[in-house]
């Protein structure tokens, strides 16, 4: 008889020492992973937020700091030789102790937490402006810290001096007065005319720079000087008449550019000696654009506040205000006479009545035109050492250029072309020629007699005299708002060594 099937027994709990409890041993992975996945998490959120702002800081493009850039540039200690930077950087200088002939002193660099923070762009009113933007600790570094050694001249304006850039090249750097609406109405002109103006015979405008109120143009530098310091420079060797010609035809060029050529046209303003710079070959550059204005087109006259320089201006734009580019070509016909003379636009030294290179000349052009002896005119120092015709070519453009009435001064262009001798005498004079005429017209005209233009030369005059008088014409520039004349001081000088 078969036994029944055993029953299976569950085998009993242990209770030992040795028995183990799975249930805690869970409990520990599971908190393990939840804590892995939250600091994965973590630095997942981390890393997604960096991406957001570096996309960001791409997206809004690289801009200035100007803490960081104080502390890169901040030069060691250390001098340099003959003006150029070491190595090491330049010397700073302490500002304090530099006294110049009007009593003042160099401004210093604005500090890293005020000036330099404000550094900002060019407001544009006009196409884009090409110049470079440069920092204040960028021309701090290229002048040696503004240092006197460097000075080259200063004005009403303020001061320029000689500057090198990292590369090596010399730039002549306007830092205009603090504070003053002329000097930045002067800058903004600057900025928007010359930087579209790109010729040979124009100085170069290289940048410029906005920090706080600090106001400075970087020009090209232009080594030899000013044609009024080679002409009436104290102790200065004559220069020869193959040398005048040069530069006359030079800035010829250059202004006839600006009338002609540049879109809208530019008139220059304040043409003169002092505003024309030569080079090492005496080639002529036009320089100082601070009052120069756009002419468009369309318009017959630019109607605005007289400025420019006394014995430059032309008679209807300094009685009317109506500028126009034959303003322009007055000035330039008192710089030739300049040229062909020796005088100055102004000679306090002679009568009264003479003192005006134009009213001095104008007899002695329409008597040379008659007669062909341009020898009354003639520079002495030139020792009769010139070329008969071009001196022949240079009257009659002188003449013309300074006629009472604005319409009939020729254009720019026909100068340039009359001075190579690629047109007659006779078509820039109205078909009379030096030796071969009865009458010069340049003198009067039906509508802008001598007397009248006598009349209202005077009254100008009179203004500035009353200005001088007051103590207010302390420069040779001037301006005439039909309530007086005011001082502006020509923000051109000192642009050379």
């Amino acid at each position: 008889m078969s036994s029944p099937p055993a029953e299976e027994i569950p085998a009993p709990e242990s209770s030992g020492p040795h028995a183990v409890d799975s249930s805690p041993l869970k409990s520990t992975t599971l908190v393990a992973l939840g804590v892995g996945i939250g600091i994965g998490a973590a630095v997942v959120l981390v890393i997604v937020c960096a991406y957001v702002v570096l996309r960001k800081g791409r997206k809004r493009g690289d801009h200035f700091d100007p803490e960081n850039q104080w502390k890169q540039n901040t030069p060691l200690p250390g001098g340099n030789v003959g003006g150029q930077l070491n190595n090491h950087g330049p010397r700073l200088v302490s500002h304090n102790s530099r006294q110049f002939s009007d009593g003042s002193a160099t401004p210093p660099p604005p500090s890293s937490c005020s000036s330099l923070s404000s550094e900002r762009p060019l407001q544009q009113s006009s196409s884009e402006v090409t110049a470079r933007t440069f920092s204040y600790v960028d021309l701090a570094l290229a002048t040696d810290s503004f240092t006197s050694d460097n000075l080259l001249g200063q004005g009403g304006f303020g001061y320029v001096f000689k500057g090198f850039m990292p590369d090596g090249k010399e730039v002549a750097i306007k830092q205009l007065k603090i504070g003053s609406g002329q000097g930045e109405r002067e800058f903004q002109a600057e900025v928007e005319t010359i930087s579209h103006a790109h010729h040979k015979h124009l100085v170069s405008l290289v940048g410029y720079c906005t920090s706080g109120e600090q106001r400075l143009l970087v020009y090209e530098f232009v080594p030899n000087k000013t044609l009024e310091y080679h002409l009436h420079g104290v102790d200065c060797s004559p220069i020869n008449w193959a040398c005048r010609v040069k530069i006359a035809l030079g800035s010829a060029k250059g202004l006839a550019f600006l009338h002609e050529e540049c879109h809208p046209k530019i008139i220059h303003r304040d043409i003169k000696a002092s505003n024309i710079l030569i080079d090492n070959d005496f080639e002529a550059k036009v320089a100082d654009f601070g009052l120069a204005r756009f002419y468009p087109d369309t318009d017959t006259h630019v109607s605005t506040h007289v400025m420019g320089t006394f014995g430059y201006l032309a008679p209807e734009y300094a009685l009317t205000g109506k500028l126009t580019s034959k303003s322009d070509v007055f000035s330039f016909g008192v710089m030739l006479l300049e040229l062909i003379t020796g005088r100055r636009p102004i000679d306090r030294s002679q009568h009264y009545l003479d003192d005006n290179i134009v009213d001095w000349a104008r007899p002695l052009l329409t008597q040379a035109l008659e007669d062909g002896n341009f020898e009354p005119l003639i520079d002495p120092r030139l020792q009769k050492d010139y070329d008969y015709i071009e001196m022949g070519r240079m009257v009659v453009c002188a003449a013309v250029c300074v006629r009472h009435l604005a319409r009939r001064r020729p254009r720019m262009s026909q100068i340039v072309r009359a001075l190579e001798g690629k047109i007659s005498l006779e078509e820039l004079n109205d078909g009379m020629r030096p030796g071969h005429s009865s009458r010069y017209d340049s003198v009067a005209s039906s509508e802008y007699e001598t007397a009248k233009y006598k009349e209202d030369l005077q009254k100008f005059r009179e203004m500035a005299l009353e200005s001088n008088n007051s103590g207010l014409l302390n420069s040779s520039r001037v301006t005439n708002n039909n309530s007086g004349v005011q001082p502006s001081a020509s923000s051109s000088e000192g642009l050379q060594t």
